[in-house]
């Protein structure tokens, strides 16, 4: 039996993680023990911080970590060190994982969700976003200080080793060697020199794997080309913050950030799994919320974690056959569809498995 560690969140986190923890249990019974953790805004209220050392440790010797949405105004007023999101980068540095993968996938019956024109949409939509994920601004060096001219200043420091640009590497190009074979390596090299060392790492990484064509983007045009051209991209590998940026663009032009699951991987198999959506308040408690991302993520929680390839197929199946059925929560319900609660897309998930 494999131990899952539970961190049902804050906001609309323990609805979603709920659904998901039922469809795992009716994908393959038996097979899990759930132990739930306290982590986020309610670990603020009950331990006075946003991860406590004994959730960290439950989470360490679980062979996988379940994760809700955390945060939320009521907790925007805590110091830097006791927010919620401290206990995001907490929880990643202590599982170390370091490369999180995001899918944007467009799911067919979803093509009229698409933001994009309908010519860019028809061309489909299918790329995979492996973010460094314990490096750069968000773990360097951060510092508020005065000028000697009296005036108040601050900065944060980006930086990158080489075997940190190496590893995450590595796990874009083997994930390439698996689709189509393309990596797009996103940097700012005519500017950072952070960039320069990222690029150069990237290009020699990329003689091991002589099958897959490496391309390089300015993060910047990046941007512009993941709405222009998204079908030309496989495999898109770049730096924590800029990968932090572009999934939350990539979330949008498949039709709702409710849709996008993610993984963050370390060195060995145990993993992170969460959506990529906030722990949107405003609807918590109102059945409203769509829980296919977390449902999504535990499929990929299966996939990658457990190796449990036909059980996560069959999850993904489910999602697909519920979206071609018509069926829709409030995020993605546009006339013609039938508009369904949180909870009822969890049913007629459930139902197909």
């Amino acid at each position: 039996m494999k131990k899952v560690a539970v961190i049902h969140g804050d906001g609309i986190g323990p609805e979603v993680i709920g659904a998901t923890l039922e469809v795992l249990k009716k994908v393959a019974p038996g097979k899990f023990e759930f132990e739930s953790v306290a982590m986020g805004g309610n670990a603020i209220d009950k331990y006075g911080v946003p991860l406590p050392d004994e959730s960290l440790k439950i989470c360490q010797n679980a062979d996988a970590t379940l994760l809700g949405a955390v945060g939320g105004p009521k907790w925007d007023n805590q110091p830097p060190e006791l927010r919620p999101e401290k206990g995001l980068l907490g929880i990643r540095s202590g599982l170390k994982v370091f490369a999180n993968i995001r899918p944007a996938k467009i799911f067919a019956p979803l093509a009229s969700a698409c933001p994009l024109r309908k010519d860019i949409a028809e061309k489909g939509i299918d790329f995979i976003i492996v973010r460094e994920l314990t490096g750069g601004i968000y773990f360097g060096k951060h510092e508020a200080f005065t000028t000697p001219e009296g005036e108040r200043a601050a900065r944060d420091v980006m930086e990158y080793t080489e075997h940190e640009i190496r590893r995450i590497a590595h796990v874009a190009f083997r994930m390439a060697m698996k689709r189509r074979k393309i990596v797009t390596s996103i940097d700012k090299a005519n500017i950072l020199t952070v960039s320069r060392l990222w690029r150069e790492v990237v290009e020699d990484v990329a003689k091991e794997y002589p099958e897959v064509k490496l391309n390089h983007l300015y993060v910047d045009n990046a941007s512009m080309q993941l709405i222009r051209i998204p079908s030309e991209f496989d495999v898109i590998v770049t730096e924590n913050t800029f990968g932090d940026i572009l999934s939350d663009e990539a979330s949008q032009i498949v039709g709702s950030i409710g849709m996008i699951p993610s993984a963050s991987l370390g060195d060995d198999n145990r993993g992170l799994y969460e959506p990529i959506h906030g722990s949107a308040p405003d609807i918590a408690g109102q059945d409203k919320a769509n829980p296919i991302g977390t449902i999504l993520a535990g499929a990929m929680m299966l996939r990658y974690s457990f190796d449990m390839m036909k059980e996560a197929d069959a999850i993904e199946n489910a999602v697909d056959d519920v979206l071609k059925a018509g069926l829709r929560t409030p995020d993605i319900f546009t006339e013609g569809t039938k508009l369904i609660t949180g909870s009822g897309m969890r049913d007629e998930i459930i139902s197909r498995l």
